[in-house]
Protein backbone atom coordinates (compact mmCIF):
# COMPACT_ATOMS: atom_id res chain seq x y z
CA UNK A 1 0.00 0.00 0.00
CA UNK A 2 1.55 3.45 -0.90
CA UNK A 3 0.61 6.05 1.18
CA UNK A 4 -0.03 8.61 -2.05
CA UNK A 5 -3.14 6.07 -2.31
CA UNK A 6 -4.44 6.57 0.59
CA UNK A 7 -4.03 10.60 0.26
CA UNK A 8 -5.41 10.61 -2.90
CA UNK A 9 -8.32 8.59 -1.44
CA UNK A 10 -9.29 10.90 1.01
CA UNK A 11 -8.78 14.20 -1.04
CA UNK A 12 -10.80 12.60 -3.70
CA UNK A 13 -14.03 12.01 -0.77
CA UNK A 14 -13.26 14.33 1.85
CA UNK A 15 -14.66 12.72 4.66
CA UNK A 16 -13.95 8.80 4.66
CA UNK A 17 -14.41 5.77 7.24
CA UNK A 18 -11.91 3.69 8.25
CA UNK A 19 -13.95 0.92 6.87
CA UNK A 20 -14.74 2.21 3.57
CA UNK A 21 -10.82 2.84 3.37
CA UNK A 22 -9.88 -0.58 4.38
CA UNK A 23 -12.06 -2.01 1.25
CA UNK A 24 -11.68 0.12 -1.49
CA UNK A 25 -7.34 0.16 -0.62
CA UNK A 26 -7.41 -3.88 -0.10
CA UNK A 27 -5.71 -3.59 3.23
CA UNK A 28 -6.06 -4.04 7.04
CA UNK A 29 -7.05 -1.77 9.67
CA UNK A 30 -4.03 -1.87 11.27
CA UNK A 31 -1.68 -0.74 7.93
CA UNK A 32 -4.35 1.81 7.75
CA UNK A 33 -3.96 3.49 11.32
CA UNK A 34 -0.32 3.82 10.81
CA UNK A 35 -0.49 5.60 7.51
CA UNK A 36 -3.19 7.73 8.66
CA UNK A 37 -0.93 8.27 11.91
CA UNK A 38 1.90 9.45 9.55
CA UNK A 39 -0.86 11.65 7.86
CA UNK A 40 -2.09 13.22 11.10
CA UNK A 41 1.28 13.98 12.17
CA UNK A 42 1.75 16.14 8.62
CA UNK A 43 -1.62 17.96 9.46
CA UNK A 44 -2.75 16.36 6.22
CA UNK A 45 -5.87 14.39 7.66
CA UNK A 46 -8.17 14.38 11.38
CA UNK A 47 -9.57 12.09 12.93
CA UNK A 48 -13.59 13.17 13.60
CA UNK A 49 -15.12 12.58 17.28
CA UNK A 50 -16.77 9.58 17.73
CA UNK A 51 -20.70 9.58 16.24
CA UNK A 52 -19.55 11.49 13.52
CA UNK A 53 -21.42 10.77 9.85
CA UNK A 54 -18.63 9.30 7.18
CA UNK A 55 -20.76 11.87 4.99
CA UNK A 56 -22.28 9.22 2.84
CA UNK A 57 -25.16 10.40 2.84
CA UNK A 58 -28.39 9.17 4.37
CA UNK A 59 -27.76 5.52 4.24
CA UNK A 60 -27.35 4.55 8.10
CA UNK A 61 -26.04 1.43 7.97
CA UNK A 62 -23.22 1.64 10.36
CA UNK A 63 -23.79 2.56 14.27
CA UNK A 64 -22.27 6.36 14.20
CA UNK A 65 -20.97 5.39 17.65
CA UNK A 66 -18.36 2.30 16.03
CA UNK A 67 -17.33 3.73 12.82
CA UNK A 68 -13.97 5.41 12.82
CA UNK A 69 -14.28 8.37 10.38
CA UNK A 70 -11.34 10.87 8.97
CA UNK A 71 -11.07 13.99 7.25
CA UNK A 72 -8.75 15.50 4.82
CA UNK A 73 -7.36 18.80 5.64
CA UNK A 74 -7.39 21.07 2.91
CA UNK A 75 -4.48 23.68 4.00
CA UNK A 76 -4.96 27.40 2.40
CA UNK A 77 -2.36 28.79 -0.04
CA UNK A 78 0.52 30.70 1.88
CA UNK A 79 -0.26 28.85 5.34
CA UNK A 80 2.87 26.30 4.70
CA UNK A 81 3.23 22.70 3.55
Amino acid sequence: MILSQLSDYLKTHGRVSLHDMQHHLDTTPEALEGMLAVLERKGRVRRLPSGTSCGGGTCCKCDPASIVVYEWVTIAPGDGA
